[in-house]
């Protein structure tokens, strides 16, 4: 997945062919609040999370110099922030009075938006302070100046810290807002510089990246080819990897039968834009079965310019957009879509892509195929994102995250954790699966995504080191800073949802395929070995896919509602546990002791043979210290959609 801080990348949700890609983030914790700092008297309101950990005494090296530049956004919390939590439980809990009354955005601004006089007292504290004003918005005030301005209005010296070898400014103490604005400030974020933001870019975005190729031989439905010629695995021959499962196989996996989305709207985030979108979703539709897309069916919100293009990775970007565009109407042909780009990777600009679909409400659900580790989440910057989750559901629109692709995380970072924003409570954090559909399009079985790798020997008569190292598997676990929110309640087990805080939230909420070695045939053009540029089409995987096959199963769902949002989905989601709406999926679903696995060649360039192939033994159903087992799992949550799933939300 990419990762997000205000002043880090975030990372796309792994488009699983490849190793992980790096996440680059600085953790913060919370500090005390701010002493009289800068000149300032007592009279504080500490803005939490806001000083980071790595700014420790040992790695302090002085005082920041006072003309330093510093730009940062003040969050405004509105005139009624715990009303507006309140509500967003009310109205997407079905045992509420409240549930399905959903409110208009001028109606959200009117009850718990900003007002113009919080909005008037907040510029005056910061432009007297001798911060510059850049841009006002309901939601935040962005502001510019140096960092004695910034020490003056945040009540907190500015030092600089090594870390990782270089030298970045941040608060010594919490920041803090006058206490006379305690009601008015959400937060701040940017006061830290780490890591150094990249130089800012014209716009124009680079071409795609270089071609990738599958290469065969592939069964077209999970088990139609046998590698009869290679060692066995676990008492039997296994069969080829697919060559990528269409829309007509999702379709019937998850229970579409009659319901194609229509009259929904379907948004999705990303940051950037791929050039070539709409001509490669329109072939790779008419290729693979999917119906043609309408006038305006696909449609794209973009900034003016984007920033940040290099250390983000621009061009990897495309291949998301393009996955996450092609799942949604592939489980969804009738559904609208809307491509809401973000101008980069960072926490901002991906906030004002979040933000603009629920200002506008430009659908009510929104796909997300991003994230990044919880070490790397901040109390500032989570209660920016919440505050968003929280407007969009009691407008009735629902989020969907990624849950990782590294499993628990460990081989990644050493510390088992989950990854965020799908550790939100107010988000529905979506896990992964190998999925096997067989013949005639019919559902066999789903183990939990996890995947060791072994490689064929030199020789050819053994998988070396069978079964292999982890090679990626559906993120999960149990957060260490979010505490359990009452859908969980009673269904997650406690041995899944204790902490050293008591009960927290647990990831994931519900899965649906993500094994790239069962994964999802996407179409794009990309940069040829000659330098052209053409269409191809190769097989793809990840929770990057988990996260829109699931955003297009809710339009299933919604439309089965005769158009009625379902909103917030957490609570509906677990109200329907342990029914026929979902597959509970476990590791070993052939029974105990019954392994699965899959022979995949590579080619080792990832083009063509002219460098050769590479043959592996890829083992199902295990994911790090994560288990997909009877009940609620921490590798797909309550269950993938079942055949009753999408018909349990008619009237």
């Amino acid at each position: 997945m990419r990762s997000t801080r205000t002043r880090a990348p975030r990372a796309r949700a792994r488009l699983a062919w490849a190793a992980t890609l790096p996440l680059v983030a600085g953790a913060l914790a919370l500090g005390a609040p701010a002493a009289d700092a800068a000149g300032h008297d007592d009279g504080r309101h500490a803005l939490q999370g806001t000083k980071p950990l790595w700014a420790t005494r040992q790695a302090d090296q002085g005082a920041t110099a006072a003309a330093t530049a510093v730009s940062a956004r003040v969050y405004l919390a509105g005139r009624d922030a715990q009303g507006l939590a309140d509500y967003a439980r009310a109205v997407s809990d079905p045992h509420s009075a409240a549930y399905g009354k959903y409110l208009s955005p001028a109606q959200v601004r009117a009850r718990y938006g900003a007002t113009h006089d919080q909005i008037a007292k907040v510029t005056d504290w910061l432009e007297g302070s001798g911060l510059k004003v850049t841009g006002t918005t309901n939601r935040y005030l962005a502001v510019k100046g140096d960092a004695a301005a910034a020490e003056r209005a945040f009540a907190t010296d500015l030092h600089n810290y090594r870390k990782a070898g270089r030298t970045y400014h941040a608060p010594s103490t919490t920041a803090s807002a006058p206490a006379s604005l305690a009601g008015a400030v959400l937060t701040v974020t940017g006061l830290d510089n780490a890591p150094k933001l990249a130089k800012h870019h014209s716009g124009e975005l680079p071409p795609p990246e270089g071609v990738f190729r599958n290469s065969g031989p592939f069964s077209s439905y999970y088990g139609s080819k046998i590698a009869k010629t290679l060692p066995p695995a676990y008492g039997s021959r296994a069969p080829y990897a697919i060559k990528g499962y269409t829309g007509r196989q999702l379709r019937a996996a998850y229970g579409a039968k009659k319901w194609t989305g229509k009259g929904v709207t379907v948004a999705i985030t990303d940051a950037y834009a791929s050039p070539t979108i709409s001509q490669d979703a329109a072939r790779y539709a008419a290729r693979n079965g999917d119906p043609r897309y309408r006038s305006g069916q696909l449609s794209q919100v973009l900034p003016k310019d984007y920033t940040h293009i290099e250390e983000c990775g621009a061009a990897g970007w495309y291949g998301e957009e393009t996955l996450d565009v092609e799942a949604v109407h592939a489980v969804a042909p009738d559904s609208d879509i809307v491509y809401v780009g973000g101008a980069s990777c960072m926490d901002d600009d991906l906030l004002d892509s979040l933000g603009k679909i629920v200002d506008g409400h430009l659908a009510d659900i929104v796909s997300n195929s991003w994230g990044d580790i919880e070490a790397n989440e901040t109390p500032d910057v989570a209660a920016a994102y919440d505050q968003i989750f929280q407007q969009g559901a009691v407008q009735g629109i629902g989020f969907y995250f990624s849950s990782g692709d590294n499993g628990d995380e460990v081989a990644n970072t050493g510390t088992k954790q989950v990854d965020t924003p799908a550790n939100s409570a107010w988000v529905t954090a979506v896990g992964g699966t190998s999925l096997a559909v067989g013949k005639h399009d019919a559902y066999q079985w789903e183990t939990g995504w996890g995947t060791q790798k072994a490689v064929l020997s030199k020789d050819g008569s053994s998988w070396a080191g069978f079964p292999g190292t982890f090679n990626g598997g559906a993120g999960g676990g149990t957060s260490k800073t979010v505490p359990q929110p009452f859908y969980q309640r009673g269904v997650v087990p406690d041995g899944l949802s204790g902490g050293l805080k008591g009960a927290m939230r647990t990831v994931p909420d519900i899965a649906a395929v993500a094994d790239p070695n069962t994964g999802f045939l996407v179409g794009q053009t990309q940069t040829l070995p000659d330098g052209s540029l053409g269409y191809d089409e190769y097989r793809i995987g990840g929770t990057s896919l988990a996260a829109p096959v699931i955003a297009g199963v809710q339009a299933l769902a919604q439309q089965a509602r005769h158009g009625v949002a379902i909103g917030f989905a957490n609570p509906g989601i677990y109200q329907r546990y342990g029914t026929a709406a979902y597959h509970d999926v476990t590791d070993h679903p052939l029974g105990a002791g019954r392994d699965l696995a899959v022979v995949r060649v590579d080619y080792v360039n990832g083009t063509d043979d002219t460098k050769g192939t590479t043959t592996s033994l890829r083992s199902l159903g295990k994911d790090s210290s994560l288990h997909a087992g009877v009940g609620y799992d921490d590798v797909t949550g309550v269950g993938t959609p079942g055949a009753g799933y999408v018909s349990s939300y008619r009237p």
